[in-house]
């Protein structure tokens, strides 16, 4: 799906910002089209595109800076595909565009920021990783307009930025196994004890406070994320519940504002520099090209325990 010399790209056949990306942005993965085509066919949109994560689990999955959100540029828009779709395989595009509208959101985690901010936007670009699906994030785009003081000038559309988000129906599948571990060595049953929730802090606070409510309130809670656990942390507060004294709390990522919070959060802290430059270094990796390839796709990086007052131990 390229284009010859001389020959103009016209982005009229496509019908939004997410569909052109998504196809070209698979043409590009599959070997069919350069990284230029995709830039060129996003420009026909806007001359401007900036890309951010929302959260720590995409900035994880994709290499993007966390928690500065400072917006990355076009290159780091092909270069967060490319780290989040692995390299393509024949037949399975890994990027596919979602239109949801109110009343049918088919294709959206439920209850997710993602899904809202996908509707409100009409539309939205998933990307999955065919070797670890646990890796998938969604990307939404936001319009941003020239500003002009005359009315009767229509604003001109001036430039997208791209907001990738972590998708909670592809479990954190490390982090679930290590608390799976734990708990059987501790003696203590797992069943039920297993809570589907969004890696943000307002969808997890949503499904805390319902937790928190219920006759069979747990003294200890566990989060995927310490974005997840500021939101369980505000729950505890808005329901009467006292940290650490009637609930124990960590979360996962030791991200700045972790030891800032009241009480400060117990996590689980990783290396997130070396994750980034492992990421960057799979995007340049060529040998990843070559079909058949022993390159590991997957990395696992060491991580350690931070204790602070919200377990009750630090």
């Amino acid at each position: 799906m390229g284009r010859g010399h001389g020959e103009q790209l016209d982005c009229e056949t496509m019908w939004c910002p997410s569909a052109t990306l998504s196809v070209w942005a698979n043409a590009w993965l599959a070997g069919k089209a350069a990284p230029d085509d995709v830039l060129d066919a996003l420009s026909c949109w806007a001359p401007s595109h900036s890309v951010t994560a929302y959260d720590a689990v995409a900035a994880g999955h994709t290499g993007l800076p966390w928690p500065d959100i400072n917006d990355a540029g076009a290159v780091s828009l092909l270069q967060t595909l490319r780290t989040a779709a692995g390299r393509a395989v024949a037949g399975t595009p890994s990027i596919r565009v979602a239109l949801p509208v109110p009343g049918d959101v088919r294709g959206l985690a439920p209850g997710t920021q993602f899904e809202r901010d996908a509707l409100a936007a009409g539309e939205a670009v998933i990307v999955t990783h065919p070797d670890d699906p646990s890796l998938a994030v969604g990307l939404v785009p936001e319009y941003g307009y020239d500003e002009s003081d005359d009315e009767l000038v229509i604003p001109e559309l001036c430039s997208l930025s791209w907001t990738v988000y972590s998708l909670p129906s592809s479990p954190v599948i490390d982090h679930i196994e290590g608390w799976r571990r734990a708990m059987s060595a501790a003696g203590l049953d797992t069943e039920g004890r297993l809570i589907d929730a969004p890696f943000d802090r307002y969808g997890a606070r949503a499904v805390a406070v319902e937790l928190l409510r219920s006759p069979d309130r747990p003294p200890a809670i566990f989060c995927s994320t310490d974005d997840q656990a500021i939101g369980v942390a505000r729950a505890a507060r808005e329901v009467g519940v006292r940290i650490p004294e009637d609930l124990a709390l960590a979360g996962f990522d030791d991200i700045p504002e972790a030891a800032f919070c009241d009480p400060p959060l117990t996590t689980i802290a990783s290396d997130r520099d070396a994750m980034a430059k492992a990421a960057v270094d799979l995007v340049l990796d060529d040998s990843l090209l070559v079909p058949g390839s022993d390159t590991p796709r997957v990395r696992r990086f060491p991580s350690r325990l931070v204790t602070r007052r919200s377990c009750g131990c630090g």
